[in-house]
């Protein structure tokens, strides 16, 4: 063990014959129904995944993915489902947002398709593929990003899949869309694109649409696509998911922005509290655990706050209620992992992890490098004892979840890797540049 150095639609045959009942196989331990998992938190309590693996090693199967895309694959019993942006049609000349400060951002250069694809979780055998929108885009992203960044959500009964400015889709495990809607169309900031992911809870299908326009945050009846509620917020581009969790009996949807961190009620969309903090350009989304919420952001500024949301009522900044913070270290894209009693959070997007007591704050044992991994996107994930960090050339760093963190593996996929892990059963799917892959514990 090294030590760290501390600082189109397939017939409906098709899918019958591949099918089998959620009963069967959709138990919790083996479902990853959401982009953050079964917890909104990363952590996958039950799963048990591989330690070692390559490009050849422990691959169950990898299945070639058209496009471009880096929203985290979902899955529901024994299907596995992944988006992509397909570019169609005759190339033209690059065309940018052309809004104020763009920069480093990808052009857009063909018409797109934005398509669902799912896959048998058994052999990776894409049961059906469906085309849901077709456009050239209005905006393109950032270099890093891609078109089709907002990861899919599923009750195990229906699917859910936003593509933003593209459109949000409901579809059955067969693929037929079983509602759709158009809210108009999202201007980032510097035209770097869009990626907060829906949000499924109870009879909620619920989207955060902070941009450079009048932002909002909107609920549909998952059944039938009426709308619900619709509140603004007073906030610019954001691309954080929220998170659902129950008070006093109730859910309540937290949403983090660069004003505030804030918690809706999530049958009336009405504001209960809010606290402020935060930097601007927010991207990793909140975790949650025993009645406390974790931000974080770095951007201008750096900022990390549990707040503590039992009986919560009203601005909550300043007051004891934010049970401690942090100024340094902590992250940007991608999100916190919260395992257990542990808080993990990555650096900005940098190869320095730092691992904290969620109750105090205090590190245990705090800051350290993760050796020979380069910038990270991905969000780290944690199982069976173990945190699994991936960075951008596809290189997974896999350590012990303990209070004295050890390196335990270091796998390279050989493809570049944006798109967050997604952790079932014996199985963790990892999304390249190029392909999905399933890789399997023997």
């Amino acid at each position: 063990m090294y030590r760290l150095i501390w600082v189109g639609l397939l017939s409906a045959a098709v899918c019958q014959a591949e099918n089998r009942s959620l009963d069967a196989g959709g138990q919790q331990d083996s479902l990853w129904l959401s982009w953050r998992g079964p917890l909104q938190s990363g952590f996958a309590p039950d799963a048990e995944p591989p330690l070692q693996w390559s490009d050849t090693n422990h691959v169950q199967w990898k299945f070639a993915v058209p496009g471009r895309g880096h929203s985290t694959p979902i899955v529901i019993a024994d299907r596995v489902i992944v988006t992509a942006a397909v570019p169609v049609g005759e190339g033209f000349e690059p065309r940018f947002s052309g809004r104020p400060g763009a920069h480093d951002n990808l052009s857009v250069t063909h018409r797109q398709q934005f398509v669902a694809f799912v896959l048998s979780r058994d052999t990776g055998r894409l049961l059906w593929r469906r085309m849901l929108y077709e456009t050239e885009p209005h905006e393109g992203a950032h270099y890093t990003a891609s078109l089709a960044s907002h990861s899919p959500v599923s009750d195990g009964q229906r699917i859910v899949v936003s593509f933003g400015s593209h459109g949000l889709f409901c579809l059955d495990l067969n693929g037929k869309v079983l509602w759709q809607k158009q809210l108009g169309k999202m201007h980032t900031k510097h035209g770097h694109g869009e990626g907060a992911s829906p949000v499924l809870a109870e009879r909620y299908v619920v989207v955060n649409w902070d941009h450079e326009g009048q932002s909002f945050l909107v609920a549909f009846d998952k059944f039938s696509g009426e709308q619900i509620w619709k509140r603004a917020r007073r906030e610019v581009t954001s691309w954080a998911t929220p998170i659902v969790i129950e008070q006093q009996g109730k859910q309540q949807l937290v949403v983090s922005g660069t004003q505030r961190v804030r918690g809706y009620d999530l049958q009336t969309g009405e504001t209960i509290w809010e606290c402020g903090g935060m930097s601007a350009n927010i991207v990793a989304s909140p975790v949650s655990r025993n009645g406390i919420v974790f931000a974080g952001s770095s951007y201008e500024k750096r900022a990390l706050l549990a707040i503590d949301i039992q009986g919560a009522r009203g601005d909550l900044t300043a007051t004891k209620n934010v049970l401690w913070d942090r100024f340094r270290g902590t992250p940007y894209v991608p999100s916190p992992l919260l395992y257990e009693d542990a808080l993990y959070f990555l650096t900005h997007y940098q190869g320095i992890l730092t691992r904290v007591d969620a109750n105090t704050g205090r590190d245990a044992p705090g800051a350290f490098r993760l050796g020979g991994l380069g910038n990270i996107y991905a969000s780290p994930v944690g199982a069976a004892g173990r945190v699994y960090v991936t960075d951008l050339r596809g290189d997974t760093l896999v350590i012990s979840h303990d209070a004295n963190p050890r390196v335990l593996a270091r796998n390279r996929l050989g493809e570049p890797v944006s798109a967050s892990a997604a952790l079932a059963g014996t199985q963790l799917f990892l999304r390249g540049d190029k392909h999905l892959f399933c890789l399997q514990n023997p």
